[in-house]
């Protein structure tokens, strides 16, 4: 009989491989050789969950298993890490309100347009959609405008926590009390967010490797992919730009996370050095083209 609560199955380097390079082509998460161990050591309770008694047929259920999808949509949770909270990363966020979005808007509006869409691409538990929503409300000046804010993830866990909107105090460590005065209610020592924020938001599955879906969502104006592709290896992470790229309009911008740089990654974008930070913007195809000559 088999114990999940101390797992005696050991993986074999072999097994290390397949399992590792399976959960690789489904969705570009990359383990190195060095990490035999955690994957071990999360995956051995799903033996016992399955009833199987070696990492070989666990391969073999991810692979050919008639609920193989399932599983591995299932194990994002165990492998991922959705340490989020609201107003991330200010010195970006600041320059998304203050430069970025007039600059979109102005554009916008030239043109007789009144659509802004933002996509949050892993978008975990909700609290960066939502607090793209807060700021743009913060903002005004949107009467009129359709304003779709998109937040996607491959863990269906984390997307049910984002679509109850309903947040425990650690979500709010750099978040000023106004805005939790204006942007929640209390429920019960919790905090749920407010209609007004709720109704810009949607929230879907998506895996990052899956570029049908993608061209499903649509064009968009600015992407958030913060602390997402840091957990991909170089062609994974060429592959998810690359999607990006197709996903944005032109002169449209790609946010990443502060420790990301698309440096050996993607030549399709410019780094534009903005007053409160630096940011990546998909440029004009005249100005493109006039750069590469």
């Amino acid at each position: 009989m088999m114990f999940c609560t101390e797992p005696e199955v050991s993986m074999s380097d072999e097994e290390y491989r397949l399992i590792r390079d399976c959960i690789y082509s489904h969705c570009g998460l990359f383990f190195n050789e060095d990490s035999k161990y955690l994957l071990e050591k999360r995956l051995a309770k799903r033996l016992c969950l399955h009833r199987i008694e070696s990492f070989k047929e666990y391969y073999h259920l991810l692979k050919y298993g008639r609920k193989r999808d399932q599983e591995l949509s299932d194990i994002m949770d165990i492998l991922t890490t959705n340490e989020t909270y609201f107003f991330r990363e200010a010195f970006q966020l600041k320059a998304f309100t203050d430069e970025i979005i007039p600059e979109l808007k102005a554009r916008k509006e030239l043109k007789g347009e009144r659509v802004l869409r933002i996509w949050s691409a892993g978008c975990s538990s909700g609290e960066e959609p939502y607090t793209i929503a807060m700021l743009l409300l913060d903002m005004g000046g949107f009467d009129g405008w359709r304003v779709e804010i998109v937040g996607t993830d491959i863990s269906h866990r984390v997307l049910q926590m984002a679509r109850k909107g309903v947040y425990a105090a650690s979500s709010f460590r750099v978040t000023d009390d106004s805005h939790v005065r204006r942007y929640f209610q209390d429920q019960d020592g919790r905090y749920r967010i407010v209609d007004r924020v709720r109704e810009l938001v949607t929230f879907s599955h998506l895996n990052l490797f899956d570029e049908n879906r993608i061209a499903l969502l649509g064009k968009m104006d600015v992407i958030f992919c913060r602390n997402v592709i840091i957990y991909f290896d170089q062609l994974a992470k060429k592959r998810t730009v690359d999607a990006f790229s197709r996903s944005l309009r032109e002169g449209g911008y790609l946010l990443l996370g502060h420790s990301e740089s698309l440096m050996n990654i993607s030549t399709a974008f410019a780094l534009r050095h903005l007053k409160n930070d630096m940011v990546y913007q998909k440029p004009h195809a005249a100005v493109f083209a006039e750069a590469r000559q």
